[in-house]
């Protein structure tokens, strides 16, 4: 009886040990020292990687703006994480690659997007299982031939 009631609470312990939140940390947010450094008009790209380092990303249609992402979630056992913080710090450079702006973006700037899989065409057919069989047949060999591709 003893080693049973032993055993139920040390299964109790590594199921409670299993809920125990998980706490991530991803991206590069720079040092708010080195951010305030940064001189609109006077900085170039180059100096601004080197105060900061590498962006996190481009612009995706405006290599022109460059992005410090980071993002900090909680994440308890199989539950989608919950973000806990998020800030961006975008600075945008002109056409001679001068600073010409910067702005931070906060957790309550950001936005859900669902995207929808009725509106973008994807190339190709949609098979059904019997199809995708069918269409395969003869079209692996045994490799045992010796011969090239």
């Amino acid at each position: 009886m003893r080693k049973a009631g032993l055993a139920l609470m040390s299964l109790g312990a590594v199921l409670l040990g299993g809920c125990e939140a998980v706490y991530d940390t991803r991206g590069n947010l720079p040092d708010p020292d080195s951010v305030l450094q940064i001189q609109p008009g006077v900085d170039d790209r180059r100096q601004v990687a080197e105060l900061l380092g590498s962006p996190s990303t481009v612009g995706t249609f405006n290599a022109k703006i460059w992005y410090y992402i980071s993002k900090r979630t909680k994440t308890i056992s199989f539950l989608d994480p919950e973000v806990l913080d998020q800030e961006v710090l975008q600075i945008n450079f002109d056409n001679a690659g001068l600073v010409s702006d910067m702005r931070i973006y906060g957790l309550e700037n950001a936005r859900t997007i669902t995207p929808d899989p009725n509106v973008t065409p994807t190339s190709g057919k949609e098979l059904t299982i019997l199809q995708q069989i069918m269409g395969n047949i003869g079209r692996f060999s045994s490799g045992a031939s010796g011969k090239g591709p």
